[in-house]
This record gives structure tokens, C-alpha cells and sequence, in this order.
């Protein structure tokens, strides 16, 4: 089925009403967590053939939480669909105001390669149960995995409710070519402008969840014992390919070298003297990727560990990397992969400024236990959220809403966020049919006077 006959018969299955009432949506979480449960191994399998991830990985990272965001969203869903009661200004006496969620129509979702699963899964589910009909788009750089949610999803849904189109760069363009209500993508920046200057010819809302350079501070008065354990963990969890993972690390010089030991302790730790066999460490994504990454490490001036690729198996050591400058190369983008630059600063102000010179990033961690210093990252630095004392956490819980700011990206989900993300707030003034009040009509010298009194 091409995109075009999709949309059209999504559209005619979203105007018959069917994808609104409340048993409809719930069923349907039901059904994606039920055929969830029954392809968890393969699920598992196909990450491990595709990207080497490890399975304990991979669970936590892309079908547990994919469950809980499900769990939350049934637990919640009767309730968020509720019509919401608001107040009513005296101006309007007599009447009564409500705001009503209502779906947008059919959404399309542009899912990434780097948690092919969870990435599409996600924002499907919210899609789901704000009542919308939905075609995904899996990335083409997984095609296993993309093969496997394509036959998952058929399984439980109809094509004319939800369906996945899979292909390249030429199916994303024919996609975005057509009248979506509501497009949700995940992926970088300069195909995240591609999208939304294709949405912007129909008008239609865009979530867009993107990235950036996403930095690590470490102030003088961290643990930096737990510091260099959760920095280790979620920097290279994935082989570093995860848009909220640490980008660079900046270190009050004081205690930089008490921290680099312990992450070199770490990593020896979590992934082994050669973590491309220890079965805990993923591949990067392509050949052609992997390239990428091996340029950074050649024209490295001091790696502090690591520093070993084979480009042609998809490995890149787990590095670390110190004496970076602004200037260098890695840090004119976004890394996405296991290499960590190193910067020292004296003064937090300093490294506030260095986080300044880029794009707003997507997230930020901060290790300290200075309160004032924690205040003023908060209150300086705009991002789209972090942790305090840790990293990449702040994803997993679905009480936040998780999205970027600037060009890190464009509206929030998970949890409640995922479902108004989905919805039109629709408002909606009741007013009595009992009486009519002479004031608001303009032959009424007492209601002019009346409104006057009334506005102040």
C-alpha cells in the first residue's frame, strides 16, 4: 500500500468515529502490549543481530519502559479524556466553560535507528490514546528491526488504523508531501528543519525531538565516586548513540584528575578490557557512521582511554578524550557515539559561558552538592531537561515530560504530555438558554456601563 492510499483510507476510518470512544483506545494499548509480550524474545534477538545491543540492554532501554509508558497511559487514560472544568470570568454570568481533548486526525511518526523500538512505540501510544489513526515510519538503517515492528503491528491493527511504511529518504519525502494533522520526528537537527519546512506548506503541528551537543558539569564538591559511575553508564550505554547522552564533560580543574581515574576504574568495570567481546557494549549503527567517529580519535590530541576502532566491524572503543578545545572538530556537532571530550574549568561561570556558545542542548547533568551552584545551572542554562547527580534517568519516568528547546527540538511527551502532545484542546463556553442579559447588546445605555465596570 503506498503512502498516499494509507493516509486516505486512515482519514476515512478517523471520520467514522471509530478510534474515539474510550473502550476503543484501551483496547488497542492493550492489544500493542499484548503482542509486545508475545515477540519480547525476538525483540531482543533482532537488537542483538542488528546493533550487538546486550538483551539486559535492551530491555531496559527499549521494551520495559515501553511497558510502563503503556501501563501509565491505561491506568490514566479514562481521566485524561475527560472534559476539563475551567472558570468563568463574572462577565460571562450564567455560563460555564470547558476545554475538551479531541484527536487531531491521522499523525505520522518518524521513528530513528538508535532505539528503533522504543522510539516508534512511544509516541504511537500516544497517539493511540488520544484517538488519532497513525502510519510509522521505522528508520531504514535497522531494516531488521523495522522488518519486525512492521509484522508486529499488522498483526494487531488494521492498516486503515495503524500501519508501517518502511523505506528510505524517497518514502520519508513522499510522506511529508502529503496532509498529515500531526507529524511527530525523531532525529537530528538538519533533517529535523527538512521536516518541519515540509509541514509548514500544510500547516501542520510538528513535535520535533532532536539533540545537540548535551553537556556533563562536575563541580569540585561532587561525589565523584557515583559522578564517574553514572557519567560512565549513560555516555556509553548504546556505544554513546543516544540523544540525551552526555556530549562533553565539564570538570572543575581541582578534581579532574581524581575523576578521570575513576572512570577509567569504571569503564574497566561496566564493559571489560575488550567490550567488543564481553557481550555488554552495542556496534555503532553503519560502517559509515563508525568512520565518522574514527576521524574524532585520529586527530585526537590526547586520549586519556580508548582510542581503538575497527570501522569495518562497527567498533569504536569506549574514549576518553582530554585537552579539547571549542575549535576541534567534535565539537562543531553532535558526537553520537562513545567518545567523551574532556574540558577543566576554574570558575562555574566559565563553563556556564562554554555551554552558552553552543545551541541549546537537549539535556544537561550537573554533579554537585553545592546548592547554590545548583541553582544557578538552573536558573542560567536553558535545556531541555537533565538530572541532578546523574544521568539520562529523567527520560524513564513518565511524570516528566520529556522534549527539547530551540534547536534541540519542539514539544514534550511521555506520560499525560504524550496524550495532550495528540490532542486539540478544544474550548468550549456553555452558555444559559434561561435568560438573556440585556447588558451585552449595544442599545443597552445600562449594559454599556455595566461592561465598563465589569472589564476593570
Amino acid at each position: 500500500m503506498n503512502a498516499t492510499t494509507a493516509l486516505e483510507r486512515q482519514q476515512h476510518t478517523f471520520r467514522s468515529g471509530l478510534t474515539r470512544p474510550y473502550e476503543y483506545r484501551r483496547e488497542q494499548l492493550m492489544k500493542l502490549k499484548q503482542v509486545m509480550k508475545n515477540y519480547e524474545d525476538e525483540m531482543l534477538d533482532t537488537l542483538e543481530t542488528e546493533l550487538r545491543k546486550p538483551k539486559t540492554e535492551s530491555y531496559m532501554t527499549e521494551v520495559g519502559v515501553t511497558y510502563e509508558e503503556i501501563n501509565f497511559t491505561l491506568k490514566h487514560l479514562h481521566r485524561w479524556m475527560k472534559p476539563k472544568k475551567v472558570r468563568t470570568p463574572v462577565s460571562h454570568f450564567g455560563s460555564s466553560s470547558r476545554i475538551y481533548p479531541e484527536p487531531y486526525g491521522v499523525a505520522l511518526i518518524i521513528a530513528p535507528w538508535n532505539y528503533p523500538i522504543q522510539l516508534a512505540l512511544a509516541p504511537l501510544i500516544g497517539a493511540i490514546a488520544a484517538g488519532n489513526c497513525a502510519i510509522v515510519k521505522p528508520s531504514e538503517l535497522t531494516p531488521r528491526t523495522s522488518a519486525l515492528l512492521k509484522k508486529m503491528l499488522s498483526e494487531v491493527f488494521d492498516d486503515d488504523y495503524v500501519a508501517v511504511i518502511e523505506g528510505g529518504v524517497d518514502v520519508s519525502t513522499e510522506l511529508l508531501a502529503l496532509r498529515f494533522d500531526k507529524i511527530f520526528f525523531t532525529g537530528s537537527v538538519p533533517v529535523g528543519k527538512i521536516v518541519m519546512e515540509a509541514a509548514a506548506k500544510h500547516l501542520t503541528p510538528v513535535t520535533l525531538e532532536l539533540g545537540g551537543k548535551s553537556p556533563t558539569i562536575v563541580g569540585r564538591d561532587a561525589n565523584l565516586d557515583l559522578a564517574a559511575k553514572r557519567i560512565v553508564w549513560g555516555k556509553f550505554s548504546n556505544a554513546g548513540q543516544t540523544c540525551i547522552a552526555p556530549d562533553y564533560l565539564l570538570v572543575h580543574q581541582s578534581v579532574k584528575s581524581e575523576l578521570l581515574t575513576k572512570m577509567e576504574h569504571y569503564i574497566q568495570e561496566l564493559y571489560g578490557d575488550n567490550p567488543r567481546e564481553a557481550g555488554r557494549y552495542a556496534s555503532i549503527v553503519t560502517e559509515r557512521h563508525a568512520k565518522r567517529l574514527a576521524g574524532f580519535i585520529d586527530n585526537a590530541k590526547h586520549i586519556v582511554r580508548g582510542g581503538k576502532y575497527d570501522t569495518a566491524d562497527r567498533y569504536i572503543e569506549p574514549t576518553l578524550m582530554d585537552e579539547v578545545t571549542r575549535d576541534d572538530a567534535l565539537m562543531q556537532e553532535e558526537i553520537f557515539g562513545p567518545i567523551l571530550p574532556i574540558i577543566a574549568y576554574e570558575d562555574l561561570s566559565e563553563a556556564i559561558s562554554f555551554i552558552h556558545s553552543f545551541e541549546k542542548p537537549l539535556a544537561l547533568y550537573l554533579f554537585s552538592g553545592n546548592q547554590r551552584e545548583i541553582d544557578t545551572v538552573l536558573e542560567q542554562v536553558s535545556f531541555g531537561g537533565g538530572c541532578i547527580n546523574d544521568t539520562i534517568l529523567h527520560i524513564a519516568t513518565p511524570y516528566l515530560p520529556f522534549g527539547g528547546v530551540g534547536q534541540s527540538g519542539a514539544g514534550a511527551y511521555h506520560g499525560k504530555a504524550s496524550f495532550d502532545l495528540f490532542s486539540h484542546q478544544k474550548s468550549v463556553l456553555h452558555q444559559t438558554v434561561k435568560y438573556d442579559l440585556p447588558a451585552r447588546y449595544p442599545n443597552s445605555k445600562l449594559g454599556a456601563k455595566m461592561i465598563r465596570s465589569l472589564m476593570k
